[in-house]
């Protein structure tokens, strides 16, 4: 059957890394305030930080920070000092893809893993030897490896060496992540966390003696998303992940929300450890597998390239809408003495609505609200202000870290392609 894999999932903020824990990761990667790839992302204060590791240590999961900018001259010294913060924090492993900031983490906090992020383009068992050599732990493959290929890797590098590939969300349609596209069109470097996303971008070609004459790329009407991927899922494949020897299973999304975080740790959890208990037990659930991974915001599915090269229809499509079936209303907190529970309110919702409850056990409870009271214990029809701190009943026992979310009118499904 394989190793045991390990479920890396996402974080953007505290509360995010705290629903990844709960609702199923091994591990859980974030970014710090710098030398990280996502700029935009909320990414975490050293405080948040500390207070993020020790709430997952305490739950048995591990943390691992990215460090996996391409540095330039002007980053060094800084990139010192942040590891020299960081080592106070005992983060469990640092992901970089510079050989410099690699060396750095090595002299300066060498008692942390060192795991090469994917950004360093990691396509074959040569690189993962030359990385182990220089006391790498771990090595993220490239995104263009197929499971052949991973399998081949495996058989050459040595047992204590791990293996970590992306197998759901985003794809860069660059190489491996590296862009130049972003810097090129706008000014903001891809590789120092700073993308504008421009494969996503709808583009058209235009002739040099017919100024103004958009001509779409693909023989379609609409123009194309000409470098737009759609998201990777492997969620009907976790056996043939595990047989090819990889050791984590990683989630892409650090800039995505609370509900989407906790419905795809959950899915891929119920669905790793149904498949170690009884393969059986796990084709028996794939419906409840896709049905949920169906329910968070994403674009179109693929399979990538682990199955070989993908053709164009499952690789590239035509439009940059997100199908958003649920919508994430607040993360349950403590119960207060009169037996209402607190949120955070994150959108709008009322009394008499009909809402889920959505809990880490796979657990859907509809329920509908039947009081709303703010802090000062005033009553409310709903609530509309986000992030307003509001007290709840539903009508039901809930626990800590449950999500609240609501189902929106039905849209078409995208298939797995």
């Amino acid at each position: 059957m394989g190793r045991t894999p390990e479920l890396l999932i996402p974080a953007s903020s505290l509360e995010v890394l705290k629903t990844a824990v709960i609702f199923g990761a091994d591990a859980v990667y974030i970014g710090g305030e710098a030398f990280g790839l996502r700029a935009k992302a909320k990414n975490f204060s050293m405080k948040d930080m500390g207070e993020g590791i020790a709430f997952a240590h305490a739950h048995g999961a591990k943390v691992y920070v990215t460090a996996n900018i391409l540095a330039h001259n002007r980053d060094l010294a800084g990139v010192e000092e942040y590891f020299k913060e960081l080592k106070e924090l005992h983060p469990d492993a640092l992901i970089i893809a510079d050989p410099g900031v690699f060396q750095i983490a090595g002299r300066v906090c060498p008692e942390i893993e060192r795991h090469i992020s994917t950004q360093a383009n990691n396509t074959n068992y040569g690189t993962y030897l030359f990385w182990h050599e220089l006391g790498a732990k771990r090595v993220v493959s490239a995104r263009e490896l197929s499971l052949e290929e991973i399998k081949e890797i495996r058989e050459h590098i040595p047992e204590d060496m791990e293996i970590e590939t992306f197998i759901h969300g985003a794809m860069c349609i660059s190489y491996s992540g590296r862009c130049l596209l972003s810097n090129y069109f706008t000014g903001r470097d891809a590789n120092q966390g700073a993308c504008t996303h421009p494969c996503r971008w709808k583009y058209a070609v235009v002739e040099e003696t017919r100024p103004g004459e958009y001509m779409p790329v693909y023989e379609n009407e609409r123009g194309t998303y000409i470098f737009n991927s759609k998201d990777l899922c492997m969620i009907e494949h976790i056996p043939e992940l595990l047989e090819a020897g990889i050791d984590s299973l990683k989630i892409e999304g650090r800039m995505k929300t609370a509900l989407y975080v906790a419905t795809v740790a959950r899915t891929y959890r119920k669905a790793i450890d149904d498949y170690q208990k009884d393969p059986e037990l796990y084709r028996k659930n794939m419906p409840w597998y896709l049905e949920q991974i169906s329910n968070c915001t994403y674009r179109q599915f693929t399979k990538g390239f682990f199955f070989g090269k993908p053709d164009e229809n499952s690789q590239i499509y035509d439009n940059n809408t997100y199908v958003k079936e649920y919508t994430y209303l607040g993360i349950v907190g403590e119960k207060n003495a009169e037996g209402l529970y607190r949120i955070e309110q994150r959108n709008k919702f009322s009394v008499g609505e009909t809402i889920e409850v959505m809990k880490p056990n796979g657990e859907n409870l509809s329920v509908t609200v039947r009081r709303i009271v703010n802090e000062d214990g005033v009553e409310q029809e709903s609530a509309p202000h986000p992030k307003q701190v509001l007290y709840l009943d539903l009508g039901v026992e809930m626990e800590k870290y449950d999500i609240l979310r609501r189902q929106e009118p039905e849209q078409p499904k995208a298939a797995l392609s």
